[in-house]
């Protein structure tokens, strides 16, 4: 099977199956996502679904966010992952979103990662989700994933070198939705320990399932790259 005919199995596949895929984080104004983004980094969707509801209402607005207190923040997003970090994170976004984009969510990647918080996964985040632009974020799912179905090279071995080749090989107008294809799989069904590659759609396109099915899936991640 050469990779074209990989890729478009695939592509076929999703694109029946799962034609407008989105993200799980619910939101109404990509000012709300940015925050449940920032919020969602080691942290389950779910998770962070049960607190932002309470955040939002106490801070709806960047200028809210801005002149709140590290403390009241914390208070209510401590049952999420490192919210002492988040908080301190969260009123700095909320200040420079106030001060230098008046309010607004830039769209650019080289303004997305100024902002406090935001890392290059969490601006391809916003700039695929809000903008719709052909931006790739790579999280763990996305690099087990690409590399278990054998859409990136093993010499890929660190979640740049990922997203470059995946947003290479998927056309300007597909990568938006590959974004979430390979998330949900990865989340519902290539999961990392225990894939349900019984349940699974793309199993004839995958490259690591035949070595799965001869040797199992732990003898198979072993010489699977690690995030560099």
């Amino acid at each position: 099977m050469t990779q074209k005919e990989r890729y478009q199995g695939i592509i076929e596949y999703f694109s029946t199956h799962q034609p407008n895929p989105e993200t799980e984080l619910q939101y109404t104004n990509p000012y709300e996502l940015i925050v449940a983004v920032v919020l969602s980094a080691q942290c389950t969707d779910k998770r962070v679904n049960m607190v932002t509801p309470y955040l939002f209402d106490a801070f709806p607005t960047a200028s809210s966010l801005a002149a709140a207190t590290q403390e009241e923040v914390f208070d209510i997003i401590r049952s999420i992952s490192y919210p002492n970090n988040k908080a301190k994170h969260l009123v700095g976004l909320g200040q420079m979103l106030t001060d230098e984009f008046k309010g607004v969510v830039p769209s650019t990647i080289d303004e997305l990662v100024k902002l406090p918080g935001v890392g290059r996964k969490t601006a391809n985040v916003i700039a695929s989700v809000i903008h719709n632009l052909p931006t790739m974020a790579v999280d763990t799912h996305v690099y087990r994933v690409s590399h278990r179905l054998g859409l990136v090279s093993v010499k890929s071995t660190t979640p740049l070198a990922v997203e470059k080749q995946l947003v290479k090989a998927f056309s300007d107008d597909i990568i938006p939705k590959a974004h979430h294809w390979l998330i949900l799989h990865g989340r519902y069904t290539c999961l990392a320990r225990n894939p349900k590659c019984e349940s699974c759609g793309i199993t004839q396109w995958c490259k690591a399932y035949p070595k799965i099915q001869k040797y199992g899936i732990k003898a198979v991640d072993e010489k699977l790259p690690k995030i560099g």
